[in-house]
């Protein structure tokens, strides 16, 4: 396994951090994970500038120390030749790491059958700054754990007033109504990087997409759930499990279409 950390190629799976490193004490690093397409940053999907640009504002945000940018480039160069994703990692003090994986072995499959997904209810699983990505992932991370118990692939995230906000992994999508829905920004969630790709495409197209809050009596309208991320795109929910409800939603719609094809490479 290779991974690039501090200027460096290096092989292997562990890294050397001092006991007092305030990315292991409190997970005080901020990161974006990117799909590589084309085996190429500057491909338009791939959107390596929309990616640098979150991180820059996150690290002016808390007043941390700017990598170098070229050198982070230079380790995702390198790692693009073997990974599909690309997970960029900032320390407060500048540092960089880059990381790579493949992507999930059922992708196709989870993109045509659509996956199930748990209502994670509770403080517990609250991300804290939830605007931007941190190492601090505890809360997601926690309701993903709790979805795979309960037979899901992903968690649905909560706000205080029990309205949707995005899942454990990417930001939420419906279909109702003739036209597109996708939670609004002021509810507290990540402004997903392939979100607004999305938005933007649907617009272009003459799309009409609602950005509201998803209080959980609008949830049974919509006829079409998904969510997106960077490496996976889209993907349909298929059933959605309560603590004491089931909801089953078509993961075939046609509506899909739309959102599958601003990923088509040209």
């Amino acid at each position: 396994m290779a991974y690039w950390f501090r200027g460096s190629l290096c092989q292997g799976s562990d890294i050397a951090l001092a006991v007092d490193e305030p990315a292991f004490l409190y997970g005080a690093t901020a990161f974006t994970t990117l799909r590589v397409y084309g085996h190429s940053l500057d491909h338009p999907l791939t959107a390596w500038s929309a990616h640098q640009a979150r991180l820059t504002e996150t690290l002016q945000t808390f007043g941390w120390a700017t990598p170098n940018w070229s050198q982070v480039r230079q380790g995702a160069a390198l790692l693009l030749r073997e990974y599909a994703l690309l997970r960029i990692t900032c320390f407060p003090n500048g540092r960089e790491l880059v990381s790579g994986r493949h992507l999930p072995a059922d992708l196709d499959q989870i993109q045509a059958q659509g996956i199930a997904a748990w209502v994670a209810h509770g403080e517990l699983y609250q991300r804290p700054v939830p605007g931007h990505k941190t190492g601090n992932y505890l809360g997601a991370w926690l309701a993903s754990q709790a979805a795979q118990g309960q037979g899901a692939r992903e968690a649905i995230l909560l706000d205080a007033q029990g309205h949707w906000l995005e899942t454990s992994t990417g930001n939420l999508w419906g279909w109702a109504n003739g036209r597109w829905h996708t939670p609004g920004l002021g509810a507290g969630l990540l402004p997903g990087i392939v979100r607004t790709y999305l938005i933007d495409y649907l617009r272009q197209r003459g799309e009409r997409v609602e950005q509201s809050p998803w209080p959980p009596g609008v949830i049974p309208r919509f006829e079409v759930l998904a969510y997106s991320n960077s490496g996976v795109q889209i993907v349909p929910i298929h059933t959605v499990l309560g603590d004491r409800s089931r909801l089953e939603v078509n993961p075939k719609h046609p509506a899909l279409e739309a959102l599958r094809a601003a990923f088509r490479e040209n």
